[in-house]
């Protein structure tokens, strides 16, 4: 088949420079060049880059999601695109083949619509949260999960068409999971490829100050879109369980409530059940929707 046309999308809120700057000379160091790279300025403005970056500054920022968009916007008005490889803003890709592996694999498999990288620090170490699906033991474990990682991963901009592209109002945390059960439900193939390396800092996604509240907003909100009506107090209070176990400071707890609370009251955007075949899928690759 045609190799794919790449483009890369990167977010920045501009507290990076100089990972930014490494990052787009590792981009730059690829055996296979992308079509187009897009950094958008995500509330902030950016520094001149050369003609081979596409820049777009937006006023406010709009999130990981409405940033993410704003990226897709923007390659789509190019129209020379077929897969868009999004990468954080402090990753580097340490190998020179990433994007010709990526092209190799989408051009292998027409139903293959996400590809998730392995993220893993400076000395190999992939955190438990990287992982993505249950069992956590082995990093390098290839093969086909039900959801990816958003540092690092490479999206068919075919499988977008169908699916649409990241939940607005989101913001950010569980965007990742919102779009992959969009895509399994629509027959698209999610891989996670351990040999595709993105490295990154390791870090905790409770540094951000509103990481409980937005975490238990956006769960709920994901279960009120997706969830066939049965499932979901089962997913919600499976998750309210790990939560109150899990969590080891009171003002966290309290602002996860604060969130949980939210997400019910809140609109959530259009409601579209995943089919039950999906379920099955689902559970079949390890990972029911309930956890």
């Amino acid at each position: 088949m045609t190799r794919p046309r790449l483009g890369v999308a990167i977010l920045t809120m501009g507290n990076r420079p100089t990972e930014l700057r490494d990052l787009l000379d590792s981009v730059a160091k690829q055996d296979t060049q992308p079509t187009r790279i897009v950094v958008v300025g995500n509330g902030t403005p950016l520094p001149p880059y050369d003609e081979t970056v596409t820049t777009v500054e937006l006023d406010e920022n709009l999130g990981v999601t409405g940033g993410r968009n704003a990226a897709l916007q923007r390659l789509n008005e190019f129209g020379d695109v077929d897969v868009v490889i999004d990468l954080d803003d402090d990753g580097l890709l340490i190998d020179h083949d990433v994007f010709a592996r990526v092209q190799d694999l989408f051009a292998d498999d027409p139903k293959l619509g996400i590809i998730s990288f392995r993220i893993a620090d400076e000395t190999g170490h992939t955190q438990r949260r990287h992982v993505p699906r249950l069992r956590t033991d082995d990093p390098m474990r290839r093969g086909p999960v039900t959801t990816f990682l958003g540092g690092g991963h490479a999206l068919s901009t075919r499988m977008l068409q169908q699916t649409g592209g990241w939940p607005d109002r989101f913001f950010f945390t569980h965007e990742e999971t919102d779009l992959a059960w969009r895509a399994l439900d629509a027959d698209w193939t999610i891989l996670y490829a351990p040999e595709l390396l993105l490295q990154h800092p390791r870090t905790s996604p409770a540094r951000h100050a509103v990481y409980y509240r937005m975490t238990a907003r956006n769960r709920v909100w994901l279960a009120r879109r997706h969830l066939p009506a049965p499932l979901i107090p089962l997913y919600l209070g499976t998750w309210s369980l790990l939560t109150f176990a899990r969590t080891r400071t009171i003002g966290g707890l309290k602002a996860w409530i604060e969130g949980f609370i939210e997400g019910i009251g809140t609109p959530c955007g259009e409601r579209r059940p995943i089919r039950w075949s999906t379920v099955w899928r689902m559970t079949r690759l390890g990972r029911p929707p309930i956890l």
